[in-house]
């Protein structure tokens, strides 16, 4: 099994396994044990009640985080004509049509978000399998195959994120920076968390939220009070 280092392993002294810390006292033990020089991503890890193997159990949805995710989001946007214009207007990073499509489809994916107008998934369709696996396909459902780029860009650059259950019922999302001040980390939860309990499939039976996880970049987990996280999310 491989060992965490030093300095990990002192971080880890100061969580309580055993303990399910309110909202504020979690994200106070992450920020404090962020053990990385950089500026470390905070992560959200939820684990959910619902099996993925079924169609009327998946789980995906956007959140709108208050205080950004610290990161420049990169965009790029499928379109044509007046709706090419309006995208570069808005400030995507990259737009285009075929010329786009052939760039990705030699392997090029250096961007974070990718955008689609309606007219254009017929064409953007093709890209399912080098997209896809990424997590970068547009899609409807999360609000990434839209007419209104402009709109879509601004939320996306202003901190809107995408969350998806993965395989073994896991979310796994970034919700900002060890260098946030804890209202901005503490508002991100409350809007993540908010989305994924408004997101609960139909087919979803028993315990929806099984457990609740931050931690910093290669630091220690630490277990969120569920009852209290969810009651901070819905006032919110």
């Amino acid at each position: 099994m491989k060992k965490h280092g030093k300095r990990y392993e002192e971080a880890a002294k100061l969580v309580d396994e055993d303990k399910a810390y309110a909202p504020n006292e979690a994200i106070e033990l992450v920020k404090k044990t962020a053990t990385v020089k950089f500026d470390s991503t905070v992560e959200l890890h939820m684990r959910l009640g619902v099996d993925p193997r079924h169609a009327d159990q998946q789980v995906r949805g956007t959140a709108a985080l208050p205080a950004g995710t610290g990161k420049t989001m990169r965009v790029l946007v499928f379109a044509e004509g007046d709706r090419a214009r309006e995208a570069e207007e808005a400030g995507a990073d990259y737009v285009g049509s075929d010329d786009l499509i052939k760039r990705i489809d030699d392997g090029w994916v250096d961007f974070d978000v990718a955008l689609a107008t309606r007219d254009m998934m017929s064409k953007v369709g093709r890209l399912g399998k080098v997209l896809g696996r990424r997590g970068l396909m547009p899609n409807p459902k999360s609000g990434t195959v839209t007419d209104d780029v402009a709109k879509a860009i601004k939320e996306v650059k202003g901190g809107r994120i995408e969350f998806r259950l993965d395989k073994t019922a896991l979310i796994h999302v970034p919700i900002g920076k060890a260098s946030f001040d804890d209202k901005g980390l503490l508002d991100n939860l409350s809007s993540l968390v908010d989305a994924v309990v408004k997101a609960k499939p139909s087919g979803a039976k028993g315990t929806y939220i099984r457990s609740i996880t931050m931690a910093s970049t290669m630091g220690p987990g630490v277990r969120l009070d569920i009852p209290q996280t969810v009651a901070l999310a819905s006032a919110s």
